[in-house]
């Protein structure tokens, strides 16, 4: 009597590189979301010993050298700056508004900026950079 042998087809699946690409994914993922900051005008910000980082909802108003403003990079003249942040705001007093002036800008127009705030009970932080 003669016993025959499977010899069957089993199907596998290579599983030894899915791990180095998994890896290189991560890593890729990793750079593109630090390098990816989609509300940030390039200026150079005031510097300051302690900073403190901010996890609540927030919108963005930037002026640059040249006094022009923005609120989350869309440009709006300085007539029509608190119109616009009142309309982006919701009515939700929560949100906080992070102001980036740059160093070598006047004080007044920093006031300026922050009389808005006040006027209009909001919270106003101003952004700086490490030293």
């Amino acid at each position: 009597m003669s016993i025959k042998r499977s010899r069957r087809f089993h199907a596998e699946v290579a599983t030894s590189s899915l791990s180095d690409i998994m890896f290189f994914l991560l890593l890729f993922f990793l750079i593109i979301s630090t390098l990816a900051n989609p509300n940030v005008i390039k200026m150079t910000l005031p510097k300051a010993k302690a900073n403190e980082k901010t996890n609540k909802q927030y919108i963005s108003l930037s002026v640059t050298e040249d006094k022009q403003f923005f609120i989350d990079k869309q440009p709006v003249t300085f007539e029509a700056l608190e119109t616009t942040l009142m309309s982006k705001m919701n009515g939700a007093t929560d949100q906080t508004v992070i102001v980036r002036i740059p160093f070598n800008l006047q004080v007044q127009d920093l006031v300026d900026v922050l009389q808005i705030g006040v006027k209009n009970n909001l919270k106003f932080v101003i952004a700086t950079s490490p030293k």
